[in-house]
């Protein structure tokens, strides 16, 4: 979530109307009589657009002309530094950030296979933070100048949390993801040092005082970055087949940023609406121009809100510094395959009838290969079952933990495999429960059990604590870095609780099962 607390309520509502005014000045640019840009700071959402009236489902709201958008074919840039407008790189940290997915690439993994490109390549997301820079440095004779006002000037994402506020998350997997350090590393090699070599080409000519320092430069690219993270738009060409669009769910197309290299952009207006998992409008791609189009009826002062994706609240509050209740029920967890192993370790040495010590380093060396093959996953991601929205931008439901992942199932099953293995014919008791399927699966869930039980105990308070400090909270909406943190580790929680209880559930069932199959010779005696 920006922060634009600090402005004054005349000067923010005299932004808000020039904005407004350059907006609908652009050629080609609509804004429906009905709708509203409105200060929202009280409800902590910043600006947004409400509607006036009733609004009849498939309305236009609101048409934004390419033309007026920012970005590499619209930038006075591309005529000044050609050289960077060459070709885009390959997909960086930012663009597999910004991809509406569920997915959550590991940011310095990704950075550092930005640093080995070549330093003088920008993908589209740093090219994006050096013409967001080179129109912040033209002041008011920028074209965008009365957009660039209205862009929030600092963020509530994590990227610009204090340690003592990151610590709040306490074990959350969002933590390492933030990725401070590599991002200060890629804005130093590949905007800083850009714009210091071309300062003629970023400064006006009426530019007066100091340039800019490095460090007021980094500052810069980070304010840019997180806008771009924010607001950004992956825009289509003008020439793609729509076809060849991805759909999901009722039709709902989501930009995936880390698969294809689409010019990103800002798009004026479309970057005013908030966003929640219910939702009531989308933004349509045409060939000339982006239009707000209305999914349902909207009510006489209703919000207008967008859909990012079925975002947890980590990754939302990652992307965009804000969590809300409709996106918890995609809430997810991590579990590190080193408390699974930790459990499963703990479930095999505690075998009824086991009578030697398993050479756990011998299992090691089984596995070597599938490890350096890259065929084994360090974590794996515990959600729930979700309907996705339907068409009018709704969710029907509840979200529901129904299984584990089945990739985790999987090296679980070839991890025993391995045990197995390595045990052979040396201990019974053991080779007996491994050649079983149904006692694999027992020890699969005890094992999982152990390793949920063991991640919960990663964090420094219980969910019981965490939720007295949400149900406090003044309107029930974390706002507050603090309180924000406090909501996602608490939903984390919440997912080990539900995994555990299904576990447990599936532990019963084997056990009744493996109860039923001792009476069944004693049933068939009596019959006889």
């Amino acid at each position: 979530m920006a922060t634009t607390d600090a402005v004054p309520a005349g000067d923010f509502e005299q932004q808000t109307q020039k904005f407004l005014e350059w907006f609908t000045s652009q050629p080609g640019a609509t804004f429906h009589k009905d709708i509203k840009l409105v200060d929202l700071r009280d409800k902590s959402a910043g600006r947004g657009i409400i509607a006036t009236a009733p609004i009849p489902a498939d309305t236009t709201l609101f048409t934004i002309p390419r033309s007026s958008m920012l970005c590499a074919s619209t930038s006075p840039l591309a005529t000044k530094l050609p050289q960077l407008f060459k070709g885009p790189a390959e997909p960086t940290v930012a663009e597999a950030s910004l991809s509406n997915t569920a997915d959550d690439d590991e940011v310095p993994e990704l950075v550092e296979a930005l640093e080995e490109d070549d330093p003088n390549a920008q993908d589209s997301w740093t090219l994006l933070i050096l013409i967001l820079i080179h129109e912040y440095l033209q002041g008011s004779s920028s074209p965008w100048y009365p957009y660039l006002e209205v862009l929030p000037k600092e963020f509530d994402t994590p990227m610009f949390w204090t340690s003592q506020e990151l610590g709040e998350l306490q074990a959350s997997a969002l933590v390492p993801k933030v990725g401070k350090e590599e991002a200060d590393d890629m804005i130093r090699s590949k905007i800083v040092r850009v714009v210091r070599e071309n300062e003629a080409a970023f400064y006006p000519p009426s530019y007066e005082g100091e340039k800019l320092s490095e460090e007021e430069l980094l500052a810069l690219g980070h304010r840019m970055g997180s806008a771009i993270m924010a607001y950004a738009f992956d825009l289509a060409k003008e020439d793609d087949d729509s076809d060849e669009e991805e759909e999901e769910g009722d039709g709902w197309v989501e930009d995936r940023l880390a698969e294809k290299n689409d010019t990103m952009g800002m798009v004026p207006m479309a970057d005013m609406l908030n966003a929640d998992a219910v939702f009531n409008a989308h933004i349509n791609h045409g060939e000339g121009a982006l239009t707000a189009t209305s999914l349902r009826e909207i009510k006489e002062g209703e919000e207008i809100l967008n859909y990012y994706g079925p975002l947890s609240s980590a990754e939302l509050l990652r992307r965009y510094g804000y969590v809300t209740k409709e996106h918890a029920r995609y809430d997810v967890v991590e579990l590190g395959w080193d408390l699974v192993e930790q459990g499963l370790k703990s479930v095999v040495e505690g075998l009824k009838g086991k009578k030697k010590e398993v050479n756990w380093e011998g299992v090691d060396e089984i596995l070597e290969d599938e490890k350096e093959e890259g065929e084994w996953e360090d974590s794996f991601v515990l959600e729930r079952q979700s309907e996705d929205p339907d068409s009018e931008g709704k969710v029907h439901g509840e979200a529901e933990f129904v299984g584990l992942p089945e990739e985790l199932e999987e090296q679980v099953k070839t991890y025993l495999k391995a045990v197995k293995k390595v045990v052979g014919s040396g201990d019974r008791a053991v080779a007996e429960a491994l050649g079983d399927k149904k006692a694999r699966k027992e020890i699969l869930m005890a094992g999982v059990r152990k390793a949920l039980d063991e991640r919960e105990r990663q964090y420094t308070t219980s969910l019981e604590e965490d939720e007295k400090v949400l149900k406090a909270i003044e309107g029930g909406r974390p706002t507050t870095r603090q309180q924000m943190a406090v909501w996602v580790r608490a939903g984390e929680q919440r997912i080990i609780r539900e995994a555990r209880e299904w576990v447990k559930k599936q532990e019963e069932e084997l056990s009744k099962e493996k109860g039923q199959e001792k009476d069944e010779p004693s049933a068939k005696r009596r019959k006889a």
